[in-house]
């Protein structure tokens, strides 16, 4: 037993012993179920594995109004995944001097933190380039409204982009209790409504192909389908959504490794790793007559 609570970081072992959290702190005090997303549970998944790979258990706390577990978590360091600016538990965590690795560029980096992400205006251009190629004239884009670095990133890429082409910006903020996508019936059969949607999150793809099917829009001839999404079920839709992934394996493996070097080297911190995407062009983002004309 003595070795257990020890192995935990209770007792003699240390204040975190061979132990390291994980959090999502995305929606702030909300409690939610990030573990039902597809990126989060893959990125757990490997951040799992890899820490036992180190040698270290890895407690992935969950969402909410958690202030005193996080005053005496027993860990020696935290991963903090899509951290929103001001973060509280950040606030907390770095109260008690704990080393920090980011899944998700927070706004400013302390001693002791770094982090691991994705070029997300690389990837938010490649999106909106292919869908101009596949002839979008009017690309609106599903963000926010939470204020991690992923939605604020990729919406400034797209707003600098519309800029640079001359399209008109569209941001329409992502409801996550809009399961079939009406908040978006208006947006699509108004006057000079978007050819072409990119979500940035994974219920958008379903959220817009009902929505289309209900407004009597064809996909993708009247309107294009992109999203973030690493559910493999994307594939099976009617039609097949084009995806774009994040690559939450090698993220969360990253931000583990990145995590143990600060907890076992103090004075040297890991330089930041930026991550791969990968657009899975289906035939949600496919007109026939240039799909057929390839």
């Amino acid at each position: 037993m003595k070795a257990v609570a020890g192995a935990l970081g209770y007792g003699p072992a240390g204040r975190g012993g061979r132990t390291l959290g994980l959090a999502v702190t995305a929606h702030g005090q909300s409690a939610w179920d990030f573990a039902s997303v597809p990126y989060f549970a893959r990125a757990i998944s490997a951040a799992t594995v890899a820490a036992h790979r180190r040698g270290y258990a890895l407690m992935a706390m969950p969402a909410g109004p958690a202030e005193h577990i996080w005053r005496t978590l027993p860990a020696a360091g935290v991963v903090v995944l899509d951290s929103p600016p001001s973060d509280p538990v950040v606030r907390l965590l770095r109260a008690r001097g704990l080393p920090l690795v980011f899944d998700g560029r927070p706004g400013d980096l302390r001693a002791r933190e770094t982090w691991v992400d994705n070029d997300h205006e690389a990837m938010t251009r490649h999106v909106l380039e292919h869908l101009a190629g596949q002839g979008a004239e009017r690309i609106a884009l599903i963000a926010g409204p939470t204020q991690e670095y992923y939605s604020r990133a990729s919406a400034t890429a797209y707003r600098r982009w519309c800029s640079r082409t001359g399209v008109r910006p569209c941001v329409v903020p992502f409801d996550a209790d809009d399961d079939t996508g009406r908040g978006l019936d208006a947006l699509l059969t108004g006057e000079g409504g978007p050819d072409a949607v990119f979500g940035l999150y994974d219920p958008c793809g379903r959220q817009v192909l009902e929505a289309a099917a209900r407004c009597g829009l064809s996909v993708p001839e009247d309107l294009m389908v992109v999203c973030g999404s690493e559910d493999p079920a994307y594939g099976r839709t009617v039609p097949p959504v084009s995806t774009v992934s994040l690559g939450p394996e090698q993220a969360g493996t990253a931000a583990v490794d990145a995590l143990v070097s600060l907890v076992e080297d103090p004075p040297h911190t890991p330089p930041p790793v930026v991550i791969g995407t990968r657009l899975e062009v289906r035939a949600s983002s496919m007109r026939r007559g240039r799909r057929d004309g390839a």
